[in-house]
């Protein structure tokens, strides 16, 4: 998989238009300033397309595949239209089903769930934990963190060659890093898990918002994703893939909506005839408007041209890692190198600096929301980190001394919705606290650390 580098088509690089786009916040130095939402990676704000089709559509609501009138029927039309959509964004096979959930992490638990007995799950350790933790139930085979892509490959051929070769197998893998941004290498460890008789699995909860993802093309067996970063609101996701082994397994779960019919035995107990469709899954009242919100997503991104906003994200990517390769103190985290091609996900440690400390000084000071610690994929950042579990310590206090290991990182996250100013403001906030340190006091408070009101400014 790799990153297009074609030419920017200047009528359509703008930013898309999000929701928070205005919003101001207060400095703790005086003031307000426009808040610079740079943590895509945990949450996209929701495009404002978005918002306004869900806004157009609700007060048309009603219930979904229950009931007769009006409404119901159109809301019922449009849930399954918007699967029609996704399907067409992911690229699906005509056979594929598209389930839809809570989340990622919702997904995978419910792929988890319909494993066939004896499965077992190869799964590297640098997997975010939605990826990493749902086997629970399946024999797990942990692969340890690959230094390039084709180490990836290898790595999962010398797994597989050594396992069962008549029971069912799945690999589980992220298609981007939610830490470090880098692409890993799909459609080449797809070929390797089938080569050898496996199923594979595509986390592409950062893959999907920043890059296209095509089931067909890159040949993987299922993908899973999460509206609230697809630039939708929150509590939707969507699980696409074959469907045996879904048609196949108990329901995820039980209720109305997966069950065709249901009925009693003379013996006192429930006979049950569930769907084999999609939704033998999805028990219960469907969340129309959040499944409604991601078709939107996949069609303002389709529309706006995927190719202009991956161009512009990786000028975006370019410049970030430039302004912070011009201050010494700053470290970028990365598995393949810098060569890797990668989407908007960048962390990095500060020399001298807790990253707490840090990632609070950018928001109180400067009006930047970035993210700070191990970004729920802990065994990778302590890998990358070459740490250890351990307190990260009083807030304020240095984290990493020359010469010794940062506890945890900062993530800078950005994405179709990021201004440009936003870019700018972040790596001059970088720049300035290095040189000249924070301008106000800070304390630790139920483990975060916040600016102290208590204290006057520093002198700048």
């Amino acid at each position: 998989m790799s990153v297009t580098t074609a030419a920017l088509d200047p009528s359509v690089c703008a930013p898309l238009p999000v929701l928070g786009q205005d919003v101001t916040v207060p400095l703790v130095t005086g003031g307000e300033v426009v808040y610079a939402a740079l943590d895509y990676a945990a949450s996209a704000p929701a495009l404002q397309r978005v918002w306004d089709d869900v806004a157009a559509y609700a007060p048309y609501y009603g219930s979904v595949h229950r009931g007769a009138g009006y409404l119901s029927q159109l809301s019922t039309d449009l849930f399954e239209n918007s699967r029609r959509t996704v399907a067409e964004f992911l690229g699906c096979r005509a056979e594929d089903q598209v389930v839809f959930t809570r989340s990622t992490t919702d997904s995978l638990n419910l792929l988890a769930a319909a494993l066939p007995a004896d499965c077992q799950v190869f799964v590297y350790e640098t997997e975010h934990h939605a990826s990493l933790l749902p086997w629970r139930d399946a024999r797990v085979t942990y692969l340890d963190a690959p230094r390039t892509p084709a180490q990836a490959v290898e790595t999962l051929e010398r797994a597989l060659a050594d396992r069962d070769p008549y029971g069912p197998a799945l690999v589980c893998v992220t298609g981007a890093s939610n830490v470090t941004g880098e692409l890993w290498p799909v459609k080449e460890l797809a070929a390797a898990a089938h080569a050898h008789g496996a199923r594979i699995v595509l986390d592409a909860a950062q893959l999907a918002p920043h890059h296209p993802v095509d089931i067909a093309e890159l040949d993987v067996d299922w993908v899973a994703f999460s509206g609230h970063k697809l630039y939708a609101p929150f509590g939707s996701g969507v699980l696409a893939g074959r469907a045996d082994w879904l048609r196949e397994a108990e329901p995820y779960l039980a209720g109305g909506g997966a069950s065709r019919k249901v009925s009693r035995r003379a013996d006192g107990g429930v006979d049950v005839d569930w769907h084999t469709t999609a939704a033998r899954h999805e028990a219960g009242s469907p969340n129309v408007i959040g499944v409604y919100s991601i078709a939107s997503a996949c069609k303002a991104l389709t529309e706006a041209g995927f190719d202009n906003l991956v161009a512009r994200e990786q000028e975006l990517v370019s410049r970030v890692r430039e302004g912070l390769a011009e201050v010494p103190e700053v470290q970028v985290l990365s598995l393949f190198g810098d060569d890797a091609p990668r989407v908007g996900v960048i962390s990095f440690v500060v020399r001298g600096w807790n990253s707490s400390h840090f990632a609070a000084a950018l928001s109180a000071e400067y009006g930047i929301g970035v993210r700070d610690g191990l970004f729920c994929a802990h065994p990778l950042v302590r890998t990358l980190l070459g740490s250890d579990p351990q307190d990260p310590g009083e807030c304020g206090a240095p984290e990493a001394e020359p010469g010794e290991r940062s506890l945890n990182a900062i993530r800078v996250s950005f994405g179709a919705g990021t201004p440009d100013e936003h870019i700018d403001r972040f790596l001059r906030a970088v720049s300035e606290l290095v040189r000249d340190g924070a301008r106000w006091n800070y304390r630790t408070e139920d483990g975060r650390c916040v600016p102290d009101r208590g204290e006057a400014a520093r002198t700048a």
